[in-house]
């Protein structure tokens, strides 16, 4: 059986969650005949609130439910420490970024992360209005803290961009969305606002919706059922990514984070995010999303082919819809991410 994993937050006003299609195969033998301890309680690991019995699926995200981790049930909040030497940090100056992870009120009990799709912290980094996206992961220090240089202008990337080196060639306003997981705790997202000094960068406004994207030779495209996107609907989304004009096969797409593709997407103002993890066969990724809010969404797509990891940027324009307008029927035995958390409490969906 086929399961996506997801990351990210089920928002408030917005609510979009992508999934990897399934088929009907039935479920892995020993998952469906396996015997539950009626004192086990099983979850969803990206979804804690979604309880059940063994054998069932998340109702947001179809993935298989877990048993809860002995102390996931402590009650401990979680805050992300942000720190900076210099404090104040300019556009093509070298500094270091420290980001330690708390137990609210204990702030000086160690904070244990397990391992997240190879990381223990992948940090998304976009400009506010968005022009600008960057994954990174901060490395552990022996205070507890996870570590992030950022290079001067002067200064090259040691092993290229996306592993622990990030560079502002701008200042302006961006936002950083920290995603970890403690030992023992459910996933955390931390939305982390932060001013560089110097030449702003110039705001672009995303009015004008773009599905198709070309990247180092390749061409992603979305196609969402119906032909536009719209609120209040499980839309079906078509991915294709092609090369040559051709359809990339399943084998070029490499181990990327555990993963063979990631998508980020989030709202314009770089208020809200979502970050998920679809499954890829011959070039195509089959997709659903659910969007409560109309408006401009950015997103993009990587991926790693031949030891580099490729990036697609997109913009998806959101009309409003009225429940029931599109006739998913044939996709009835996939699942909508719906949820209530506000951005930022530390659940992610």
């Amino acid at each position: 059986m086929k399961n996506m994993l997801l990351t990210g937050l089920a928002l408030v006003l917005l609510t979009i969650g992508f999934t990897a299609c399934k088929n009907d195969a039935p479920k892995n033998e020993q998952t469906a005949t396996q015997t539950a301890d009626a004192s086990v309680v099983y979850a969803c690991p990206m979804h804690p609130e979604v309880t059940g019995k063994a054998g069932d699926e998340c109702s947001k995200c179809g993935m298989d439910l877990e048993p809860v981790k002995a102390n996931a049930a402590t009650g401990n909040q979680y805050k992300m420490a942000f720190t900076s030497s210099p404090a104040v940090l300019e556009a093509g100056k070298a500094a270091t970024i420290s980001l330690k992870p708390e137990i609210v009120g204990q702030a000086n009990t160690p904070v244990a992360l397990d391992l997240h799709h190879e990381k223990k912290m992948h940090l998304i980094v976009v400009s506010k209005d968005l022009a600008w996206f960057d994954h990174v992961h901060p490395e552990y220090n022996a205070d507890g803290s996870y570590q992030l240089q950022v290079l001067g202008q002067d200064q090259k990337f040691k092993d290229g961009r996306g592993k622990n080196e990030l560079m502002f060639d701008k200042g302006g306003d961006y936002v950083l969305f920290a995603d970890y997981m403690p030992t023992g705790a459910a996933g955390q997202l931390e939305r982390i606002p932060l001013a560089i000094s110097g030449t702003p960068y110039k705001t672009v406004t995303f009015s004008k919706e773009k599905l198709s994207s070309s990247v180092d030779g390749y061409t992603v495209t979305l196609a969402p059922e119906g032909g536009k996107f719209m609120t209040n609907n499980q839309m079906h989304i078509a991915g294709t990514v092609m090369q040559g004009g051709k359809m990339v096969p399943a084998e070029s797409f490499e181990n990327y984070l555990g993963a063979k593709a990631h998508v980020v997407v989030i709202q314009t103002g770089a208020e809200h995010y979502l970050h998920v993890h679809p499954d890829v066969e011959a070039g195509k990724l089959d997709l659903h999303a659910t969007f409560t809010e109309a408006g401009m969404y950015r997103g993009w797509l990587q991926f790693q082919t031949n030891g580099k990891v490729h990036t697609a940027d997109f913009v998806i324009n959101v009309t409003e819809g009225k429940a029931g307008e599109m006739n998913n029927d044939d996709h009835g035995h996939h699942h909508d991410a719906n949820g209530g958390h506000e951005e930022g409490d530390g659940h992610h969906h």
